[in-house]
């Protein structure tokens, strides 16, 4: 989908750089997360998903997150966002917002609290710990926090396979502001997350994020921007709607692990299979609810 024309977006909403926080496991699931959580399960890390995307990337366990001067993306019109990736981040949050801002009070009776959204490259720190760009997209609970590198959006082609195209990209957003939404509903301190497994509740609160994901992108084209008056994003195309399942088929737990090891181990499972991930996607954009889109209490997923 892209942002539509006489668009403009505001300044400030999302952070360049990084955070401040403690140590700690990174927390919230972040699509990229589920490729250093199976190499950990498999080859032994102990789950300390910090060292070893430090050592994927090259850093010695004692080197220190670099951290951003902490300025913010600018505003930003339409036609910047349909190009910058990082214009395209702040206007898909602001997006974002302005959905959960009516749905979330309607649907749940809770109000709806923007989470921080921090752009940063290489790596950062935040509330759950130093993380670098190997981590991927993640969502940290403790401080409420979405944590993207943009660089991760060309990894989701070459690394992951997926097609490409603005709603893959805005999806991998809407999953992240998933997790905050579960977060302020009460499905995170509910859930058991520290577990894995094809019923474990790390799928579904993942499964439950692609679901919420799905209820954004089915409203975009019509939300409209209180600022300017004028609606977010253009009607959804097939095309856009084929990169939206090709984003949730590649970040897949049986497609990630096939590639990384050879072997799919139900076992180890964290974010769904291929097939769950569209079809929870799906749930969502065929006029999901916040409660169709329970996956955490759903007898099938």
């Amino acid at each position: 989908m892209t942002f539509t024309e006489g668009g403009k977006f505001e300044g400030g909403r999302v952070r360049k750089g990084g955070g401040g926080g403690r140590t700690g496991m990174i927390a919230g699931g972040g699509l990229g997360a589920v490729v250093v959580a199976l190499l950990a399960l498999f080859f032994g890390n102990g789950g300390d998903l910090g060292q070893l995307a430090g050592a994927l990337s090259g850093a010695g366990e004692q080197s220190q997150p670099q951290v951003g001067d902490g300025g913010f993306v600018d505003e930003c019109t339409a036609a910047q966002a349909n190009t910058d990736l990082e214009c395209g981040l702040s206007a898909t949050i602001q997006s974002l917002d302005a959905y959960w801002q009516d749905v979330l009070p309607r649907q749940a009776g809770v109000p709806y609290a923007q989470p921080d959204v921090v752009s940063f490259s290489g790596s950062t720190n935040t509330a759950c710990g130093p993380a670098t760009a190997d981590v991927g997209p993640f969502y940290c609970p403790p401080d409420q926090t979405i944590y993207i590198d943009v660089s991760f959006y060309q990894e989701l082609e070459t690394r992951f396979g997926a097609s490409g195209g603005p709603l893959a990209r805005e999806y991998v957003v809407a999953h992240e502001m998933g997790h905050h939404i579960e977060n302020l509903i009460g499905a995170m301190d509910e859930a058991q997350r520290g577990g894995s497994g094809a019923d474990s509740d790390s799928v579904r609160i993942e499964l439950e994020a692609d679901c919420l994901a799905g209820m954004w992108a089915s409203a975009a084209s019509s939300t409209i921007d209180p600022d300017t008056g004028v609606v977010f994003l253009e009607p959804l195309t097939q095309q856009d709607l084929q990169d939206a399942v090709s984003a949730a088929q590649a970040v897949g737990d049986d497609h990630i692990q096939q590639q990384a090891t050879g072997q799919i181990r139900p076992d180890l499972f964290t974010h769904g299979t291929s097939a769950q991930r569209v079809r929870w996607f799906q749930v969502g954009y065929d006029g999901g609810t916040l409660r169709s889109c329970d996956a955490l209490h759903a007898e099938q997923l």
